[in-house]
């Protein structure tokens, strides 16, 4: 049974978390491709790291997003204290902030299955069942990524949590943002994921009480690890 190696990073500014998946995100590849150049060789297996983290308000676009789904100039940016990253995972335009249990699951694929599709899959289920524990009924859009509120009724739908990933030889960086208490108004400033005719909401707003941050984490941790623990 595959283990995953999890840390809650606390609050961490957005470009020294990323800098720290690249670092292990690279060792992992590296690892994979000295164990099938010297397959003789005892090489140690790739480690599959999750870390859950707040980070300052930041909108952050994907490679395939559209900088015109950014709202603000530089200097808006400025004030309302955000800060803005174009980055290499999938998905267009996000924001991530206090309140928002951001994570970065760096797996190695060929410990569970080798497919991207069913990975994301695995990561909305882990939080659609984290949110059933608090009667909260969320789901999946065809065709859209993320998990949804009223995802049945168009006119109702609203994301709860945003995926983008990257994947290179099975493994995985980038990751997940959910809204627990996020302060939904710096979504104002975005076209979120490039939708622009759907809502965004947070646990908090669903059920107008904040949320002890510890608590969901740790269930949503909980969720995680049966799901990926028990894949084949």
């Amino acid at each position: 049974m595959p283990h995953i190696t999890f840390s809650d990073l606390g609050t961490m500014d957005y470009k020294e978390c990323w800098d720290l998946q690249e670092k292990l995100f690279s060792e992992n590849g590296d690892l994979k491709l000295r164990r099938r150049k010297y397959p003789e060789e005892e090489i140690a297996d790739t480690t599959d790291y999750l870390f859950f983290v707040e980070h300052p308000h930041v909108y952050t676009l994907g490679k395939s997003g559209d900088i015109s789904n950014l709202l603000l100039s530089e200097e808006e940016l400025k004030k309302v204290g955000a800060s803005f990253y174009p980055i290499n995972r999938g998905g267009d335009i996000t924001y991530h902030g206090p309140g928002q249990i951001v994570g970065y699951p760096i797996f190695d694929l060929e410990h569970y299955f080798t497919d991207i599709h069913k990975f994301l899959r695995y990561l909305e289920e882990a939080i659609i069942r984290t949110l059933a524990h608090y009667s909260i009924t969320a789901g999946r859009i065809d065709g859209l990524t993320g998990v949804w509120i009223d995802e049945s009724d168009p006119a109702k739908a609203r994301k709860i949590a945003a995926l983008g990933v990257k994947c290179s030889r099975w493994i995985t960086m980038h990751g997940f943002a959910f809204n627990v208490n996020t302060d939904l108004s710096y979504f104002k400033n975005i076209i979120p994921c490039g939708i622009d005719d759907k809502d965004v909401t947070s646990m908090e707003r669903e059920l107008g009480r904040r949320f002890d941050m510890e608590e969901v984490k740790s269930r949503l941790l909980l969720e995680i690890r049966q799901l990926f623990e028990h894949a084949h």
